[in-house]
């Protein structure tokens, strides 16, 4: 395996700290030869090779074709873009959502969730190992029933505990009014394309743990992902997607993946939905791309993309999803109580291709060496026009910038400057895997030191 060529696919979404653990196990797993992928990405890539040169007739120059990825524990967004280059159909991903902890894991505990406050008016209570039985039942049920749209309700089976574990098993059913409204209505709900997500705390204290979606509509957050990449593409010189005076970037085909969808009445509200807004926004309706693989396309479209790069097939172009920048510590001088202000330096621009490199203009930059210290690292999905070098001032209160997981490290130093300013200039190398290197190269020396951060998927 060590000499294979490896695919792997992770979330779009997926931060630069993910990114790089995934990276890491790889290595550490034996695999030295990774190309990562985004798994949206690798799902049109399986369209791609299942329709062959037919995929022609379904999209043309001008569309814009939507990824809606909702699986086991994420939900993913894309946008991809179909261009005309020198005669030939190119293929470019605009933009991806942000990570949403949103899938068919919540859809399962809110239908047990429900059957359970149903067992519990009727004087049944269950404990954690039961709920976690009940949770799988829903499962199997739900996939029952929107395999068959005939069936009225499903039974369930709940394992008794001890010496009851058969004696004592629960029965309850899902009906299909549940199916409906809990997964339909609850997790696809009809809505406008300017109803936010909710993200308010409910309370004044929280568990420390993984960053869950605390808006369970799924439709909410596609409607937040178009408007925002439609604000941020307003503002591009060279968009490739057309947004002027639309409230929304306007898809007009739709591509899905995940096997959260292969319900069909899921599918299809998200098609009621989104073309809802569309004609309210005065647009044409989307089309659902047909002869998708839910189940198998993420792994087909890695296999295919593989293929791909040898120059077998078309080519998804797109370069870096954000455009990343480093923290630079303001120079001021001592006020009790007040830290510096941070600036925050464009390294890598928006779309940014794998192997290209750039020299950020020289500026007055000291680096710390010989003793302990932290990077801070920026990311935006929203400025598209930032070129390398450009300052932005303090990051306080950006809402356009969102940050990633800094890099703590102790940077050699020769023997007696340990913890001066090395005055350095600036070169960012995204590499062919993915990751942006910032290498900090000594003025008038030979001193070079290198900062690796994984900032996107290899297209």
């Amino acid at each position: 395996m060590a000499d294979q060529e490896v695919v792997l696919t992770v979330p779009a979404s997926f931060d630069a700290a993910a990114r790089e653990l995934t990276l890491k196990a790889a290595q550490q797993a034996g695999l030295p030869n990774i190309t990562l992928i985004e798994e949206p990405q690798a799902a049109f890539y399986a369209w791609l090779e299942r329709m062959g040169e037919g995929f022609r007739k379904q999209v043309a120059a001008g569309d814009v074709v939507l990824v809606v990825d909702v699986g086991g524990g994420t939900t993913d967004f894309s946008l991809i873009a179909v261009t005309a280059k020198d005669g030939e159909v190119a293929l470019t991903r605009v933009a991806v959502g942000d990570h949403i902890l949103l899938g068919g894991d919540n859809m399962d505990l809110a239908l047990a969730h429900t059957v359970n406050q149903r067992l519990g008016a009727g004087g049944k209570k269950l404990d954690a190992w039961q709920f976690n039985a009940l949770t799988h039942a829903c499962r199997q049920a739900k996939e029952t029933m929107f395999a068959d749209a005939k069936l009225a309700k499903s039974p369930l089976s709940i394992p008794g505990r001890g010496s009851s574990l058969v004696g004592g098993t629960i029965k309850a059913e899902l009906t299909r009014e549940e199916l409906t409204r809990v997964l339909t209505d609850g997790f696809f709900p009809k809505t406008r394309v300017t109803d936010a997500p909710q993200s308010a705390r409910r309370t004044g204290l929280a568990q420390m743990a993984l960053p869950y979606a605390q808006d369970a509509g799924v439709t909410r957050h596609l409607g937040a992902f178009l408007a925002r990449q439609a604000r941020a593409m307003a503002g591009a010189h060279d968009a490739p997607v057309k947004v002027e005076g639309k409230a929304f970037v306007h898809p007009t085909a739709v591509l899905f993946n995940g096997g959260a969808l292969k319900a069909a009445p899921l599918k299809d509200r998200v098609m009621e939905v989104l073309n809802d807004w569309l004609a309210a926004d005065g647009g044409a309706p989307a089309k659902e791309l047909t002869g998708a693989e839910l189940d198998l396309a993420v792994a087909r479209g890695a296999a295919y993309h593989g293929w791909a790069r040898h120059g077998h097939g078309p080519r998804i172009r797109g370069g870096t999803a954000r455009a990343y920048y480093v923290g630079v510590e303001t120079a001021m001088p001592a006020v009790p109580g007040m830290e510096p202000p941070v600036k925050a330096l464009c390294v890598a621009p928006f779309g940014m291709e794998e192997g290209t490199k750039a020299d950020v203009p020289p500026q007055e930059f000291g680096l710390v060496v010989g003793e302990p210290t932290r990077f801070r690292f920026f990311a935006s999905s929203l400025r598209r026009d930032d070129r390398v070098g450009a300052m932005l001032d303090d990051v306080a209160g950006n809402d356009e910038l969102e940050e990633v997981a800094p890099i703590e490290t102790s940077l050699s130093a020769k023997e007696g400057n340990e913890g001066k300013l090395v005055p350095v200039n600036l070169q960012a190398v995204v590499t062919e895997i993915g990751t942006l290197e910032l290498r900090c190269l000594e003025r008038g020396g030979p001193g070079e030191w290198k900062l690796e951060l994984n900032v996107r998927m290899k297209e």
